[in-house]
C-alpha cells in the first residue's frame, strides 16, 4: 500500500508501508517518466542495499528514504552528492536531537557515526533515462529504532543513545535540510564550501585510518579531500595517495572484521 498525496518539507513524498529497496523504486519511476524532486519512503524494506552491493538490514522502526533528482544534477558532478546529502543529514539529526549534535561525525564519504558508532548510511545511484539528464537516486538508512549486530563497523541506532526520533518527524527535518544543502552546492559551483562544511565534521581527519579499496588494504594518515572529494591518504612512506573509492575504518575497528 502506498499514499502519494503528501510531501515532505515542500516535496511531494510516495509512502509505502513495504518495498523491496526505495532506490530501486525511485530508479523505476525515473524510468515512467518521473522528474522529480521526489521522495520515496518505505516502513519497511526487503531487499534494501548498501553500498558495494551489501545488505542493508531494513526492519520497521528506522528511516528508509530516497530523493529522485533530475535537472540539479550535471553530468559529472553526481558524486559529490555523498558530500552534500550527509551534511544534510547530519543537519536534520542536529536539529532534530540538539543533544546529541556534538557527538556526531561523517565518515568517508557519506555514513554517520554517533560516539564512533555508525547509525546512518547513504548510498547514490545514477542512470541515464530517455531525457537529457540522468537520473540520481540518493538513498538514506537511519538506524532510529534498532540496530544490527555483527557489523565490520561498530553499529548503533538513536533510541540506543537516548534518542526518541520517528521516522517520520526525521524525514521532515531531512526534506528541509537537503534542499538548503543542494542550494548550498549549486549543481556544483559550490562544492568548494560544501567540502569545508564537510570537513569540520568528518571523524578521522589528521588521524590513522585503514581504507579497504578493491582487493587490498592501506594504512595512512587522513590528511584533507582534495577538490573533488577524493580522501588524501598519507602512507608511511610519505606518498600521498587519492581514493575515490573504498571503505574506512578506525585501526582498533578494522582489527574486528573478518
Amino acid at each position: 500500500m502506498h499514499f502519494p498525496h503528501q510531501d515532505a518539507a515542500g516535496v511531494r513524498l510516495i509512502a509505502y508501508d513495504t518495498l523491496g529497496s526505495t532506490n530501486a523504486e525511485a530508479l523505476t519511476l525515473a524510468r515512467g517518466g518521473e522528474a522529480g524532486p521526489l521522495w520515496v519512503t518505505a516502513a519497511r524494506q526487503t531487499a534494501g542495499r548498501g553500498r558495494r552491493g551489501n545488505a542493508w538490514t531494513s526492519e520497521p522502526g528506522n528511516l528508509y528514504a530516497s530523493l529522485l533528482l533530475t535537472d540539479a544534477v550535471p553530468p559529472g558532478k553526481a558524486p559529490e552528492l555523498c558530500f552534500v546529502a550527509a551534511l544534510a543529514l547530519h543537519d536534520a539529526v542536529g536539529e532534530a536531537i540538539p543533544h546529541l549534535r556534538a557527538k556526531l561525525k561523517v565518515k568517508w564519504p557519506n555514513d554517520l557515526l554517533l560516539d564512533g558508532a555508525k547509525f546512518a548510511g547513504i548510498l547514490i545511484e545514477a542512470e541515464t533515462t530517455q531525457g537529457s539528464s540522468p537520473a540520481v537516486v540518493i538513498g538514506f538508512g537511519v538506524n532510529c529504532a534498532h540496530h544490527p549486530g555483527d557489523t565490520p563497523y561498530p553499529a548503533t541506532d538513536l533510541a540506543a543513545c537516548g534518542a526518541a526520533v520517528t521516522p517520520e518527524a526525521l524525514l521532515a527535518r531531512l526534506s528541509g535540510a537537503m534542499q538548503a544543502r543542494l542550494e548550498q552546492w549549486d549543481s556544483g559551483a559550490g562544492f568548494a564550501a560544501t567540502r569545508a562544511d564537510w570537513l569540520t565534521r568528518a571523524a578521522g581527519i589528521g588521524g590513522d585510518i585503514i581504507v579497504r579499496v578493491a582487493n587490498r588494504e592501506l594504512t595512512g594518515k587522513f590528511e584533507t579531500l582534495d577538490r573533488i572529494g577524493r580522501l588524501m591518504l598519507r602512507l608511511p612512506a610519505g606518498t600521498l595517495e587519492a581514493i575515490t573509492v573504498g571503505e574506512v575504518f578506525a585501526p582498533a575497528s578494522a582489527q574486528r572484521t573478518p
